[in-house]
């Protein structure tokens, strides 16, 4: 006896309104007109506040963002009351733990970034030292340090390497001290030696007067009695590069005129036995070969 197969029912879509689907999508559209405008106007504050741009675009944007996805949810929660957006967000939960297990990587810059922005160890044009890279900072995102090196090169540095290692600020304070060894002979007055070079110092405009710079003796050499001269100048790659330069020209100019004498440096070589025996041998063919005439003479 064969039996009535009853029809299977169709998939029953809860009513919607239009009345509530145009609501809905006045929400979103106006929660996205509102997240630009409260963008622009967290940029202003954080930046009236003393924060880095980078700070205050990177916070502005995430605030912005969370509006606009209140403002979505919302528009969704009208548009479709019927719908039980929790078991979607639920299902959507489940999803991002399992996108997050495979981009560990992307997140950990994702992290990295937000902590590196919000401490703010260095903002944009300040010049830094990571790793091996030393330039200036170009912008910090939230995946990147972007850095133009010295030499004109623009390299990326993740943030979760810039957060994790040793990063050096080249101008984090207003100046830095810089370091000129010179050498004088054995013979010279060492507390002249001293005050010329600190004359000669606070004659160069690049070099601050305040720390006042000091000249220090700092070792004895071979050949010469080594001092160090210290100065402080400009924090950036080319103050500290100029204050240098006008600092090694003025001392070697100083001390040619007080008749300082700066003598080369002597490095004495000692050979080994094998190079001695060496050395020997060539000398006696030499001595051989000049005095055999036939073979001088040939």
């Amino acid at each position: 006896m064969l039996h009535a197969v009853s029809p299977v029912d169709p998939i029953r879509l809860p009513p919607i309104q239009l009345e509530d689907l145009l609501l809905g999508a006045g929400i979103v559209l106006g929660g996205y007109l509102f997240s630009r405008l409260l963008r622009l106007v967290l940029h202003r504050v954080f930046r009236a506040r003393g924060r880095g741009p980078s700070y205050a675009s990177v916070f502005s944007t995430i605030g912005g963002w969370i509006f606009l996805a209140v403002a979505v949810a919302v528009g969704l929660t009208v548009a479709f009351p019927s719908v039980r957006f929790s078991s979607i967000l639920g299902g959507l939960g489940i999803v991002s733990v399992a996108v997050g297990i495979a981009a560990q990587s992307v997140l950990g810059n994702l992290f990295a970034g937000v902590l590196t922005v919000y401490r703010e160890p260095f903002r944009a044009g300040d010049q830094v030292a990571i790793g091996d890279v030393s330039g200036t900072v170009i912008d910090v995102n939230l995946r990147e340090t972007v850095v133009r090196t010295f030499d004109g090169k623009r390299v990326l540095i993740p943030n979760s390497v810039a957060h994790s290692g040793v990063i050096t600020v080249q101008t984090g304070y207003e100046r830095t001290r810089s370091t000129v060894v010179v050498g004088v002979s054995y013979e010279t007055d060492l507390e002249r030696a001293r005050e010329v070079a600190l004359a000669a110092v606070r004659g160069v405009p690049t070099v601050h007067d305040e720390p006042t710079p000091r000249a220090l003796v700092q070792e004895a050499g071979p050949s010469t009695v080594n001092i160090a001269v210290m100065f402080w100048s400009g924090s950036t790659q080319m103050e500290t590069n100029e204050a240098v330069d006008a600092v090694i020209s003025s001392l070697v100019t100083a001390y040619r005129d007080a008749g300082v004498e700066m003598p080369a440096e002597i490095r004495q070589i000692e050979l080994g036995p094998g190079s001695a025996r060496a050395l020997e041998r060539l000398a006696g063919e030499r001595g051989s070969a000049e005095g055999d005439p036939g073979r001088s003479g040939g």
